[in-house]
């Protein structure tokens, strides 16, 4: 994961790049033509979601997400006093941004959820609960919590505010609350949403093994092909996390045949290809994903994926899709720090990085936040104050390859070999293939460190 400087676009890149730009800008002038249900004023904040919370539209496809607002965009022209149709629409276009990377969407959830407030501002807890999954995803994750905990007021058993409850907490850092608020919503409001919040929660904790149980619970509950998929990838991302690629890939695999094309699978079948040697194969899944959904963190993986196959042209490529992607984001009022720091460190500007990591940390305190400065201030230099992030990054009990991996070169950067040995080791002992760069990485950096004892 070698530091390289941003290239200039090569003509495929300036191609992807040019669609990426012409999709937001038409985006935002089909918002900015009118003020009813399909109107709106223009992009704000985050492109995609943490966790998102509107289970009725999170499976959807993108198709079907479509069809879904155009139904209620035509019912709210005919019926325009309906509150909970106009919440039901806010929730849609926050799960279309998500889905599709498109943050001009926000603003119309942002119209549609106080249309239904103004209609019905008393006990209207699924536009409370809408509001506090748009505030997630635009990742101001105070005004979620205040938000899901108005809706929990109206209405104790609402499942979208116990889940964006839960999520909040976690990106606020506050892990003990985030395990309690998951444990009394799995006792009010059990189901796939709870579940898969209570099990990542368990994972924080360093309790793979309970994480893994809560979504075999999922999994029994699932019945439509969109929650199967769902819950499939989440399981086959808890077993790549842990190295465990042919339980990985039994997960995705189910996952496709519920929902074939479904792009989580598709992106983490990918990964655990590239993670296990099967380089054509992964490369192949990752490219499909990206063509879609061209985002940082998967671009990145599948620029990674060219690097270590040999082909730095093409690995150079993606690096400069995404920093073209960010500057379009920002340009569209997208928080994109954590993103922006996590690629711009291993690829790209390494004083944005830490500028980006330093504004994310002060946002929410997440220990992918406090991994993300740790590495920025270690490509910086600074890695007296990276080792303080690095150790804050574990405290939970949370175990991540990458994290034990920039954990261990930190250390080795400041002479402690005995700790560097111990936690590159044990990245690569939990998951060998974390990153085709950086595993490579790590390999090295232990043969030199056990060559010098």
């Amino acid at each position: 994961m070698a530091l390289r400087p941003s290239l200039p676009p090569t003509a495929r890149t300036a191609a992807v790049v040019f669609a990426l730009a012409a999709g937001l800008t038409a985006a935002s002038i089909v918002i900015d033509a009118s003020d009813g249900p399909g109107g709106s004023g223009g992009g704000q904040d985050a492109a995609r979601a943490v966790h998102p919370a509107a289970a009725r539209y999170e499976q959807l496809s993108g198709d079907g997400l479509a069809r879904q607002i155009d139904a209620m965009q035509t019912h709210l022209r005919g019926e325009p006093k309906d509150a909970e149709s106009w919440a039901g629409l806010g929730s849609a276009y926050v799960e279309q941004a998500r889905t599709s990377g498109d943050p001009t969407r926000y603003p119309q959830a942002d119209k549609a959820f106080a249309r239904s407030l103004s209609l019905e501002p008393r006990d209207n807890d699924v536009a409370l609960a809408g509001r506090a999954s748009l505030a997630a995803a635009r990742h101001d994750f105070k005004g979620a919590l205040r938000d899901a905990g108005k809706a929990l007021k109206v209405n104790s058993y609402s499942q979208g505010a116990l889940a964006v409850r839960v999520d909040a907490l976690v990106e606020l850092g506050r892990y003990e609350d985030a395990y309690t608020a998951a444990k009394k919503a799995d006792s009010l409001r059990p189901g796939i949403p709870v579940f898969t919040r209570l099990a990542y929660v368990h994972e924080l904790r360093g309790d793979a093994a309970g994480a893994r149980r809560v979504l075999l619970r999922a999994q029994d509950s699932a019945t439509s092909p969109g929650d199967i998929a769902y819950v499939s990838t989440a399981l086959g991302q808890l077993a790549w996390s842990q190295g465990e690629y042919d339980t990985a890939r039994r997960a995705y695999d189910t996952a496709l045949r519920a929902v074939p094309g479904y792009l989580p699978a598709l992106e983490g079948q990918g990964r655990t290809s590239v993670a296990d040697g099967r380089q054509k194969a992964g490369i192949r899944d990752l490219e499909a994903v990206v063509r879609r959904y061209p985002l940082p963190a998967e671009l990145a993986a599948l620029g990674e994926a060219y690097e270590a196959r040999g082909d730095r042209s093409k690995a150079r490529g993606q690096y400069a899709v995404v920093d073209t992607w960010i500057a379009l984001a920002r340009a569209n009022g997208v928080a994109t720090d954590l993103d922006s720091a996590l690629v711009a460190a291993d690829h790209g500007d390494v004083k944005e990085a830490l500028k980006a990591a330093r504004a994310e940390w002060d946002r929410r305190r997440t220990v992918h936040t406090a991994d993300a400065l740790a590495w920025a201030l270690h490509r910086d230099g600074e890695d007296e104050e990276a080792l303080k992030y690095a150790e804050h990054a574990a405290e939970p009990g949370y175990r991540n390859a990458a994290f034990l991996y920039h954990r261990g070169v930190i250390e080795k950067s400041l002479g402690d070999d005995g700790s560097a040995r111990r936690h590159l080791k044990s990245a690569l002992d939990l998951n060998p293939g974390f990153s085709p760069t950086g595993a490579r990485a790590a390999k090295a950096a232990l043969k030199e460190l056990e060559t010098a004892r």
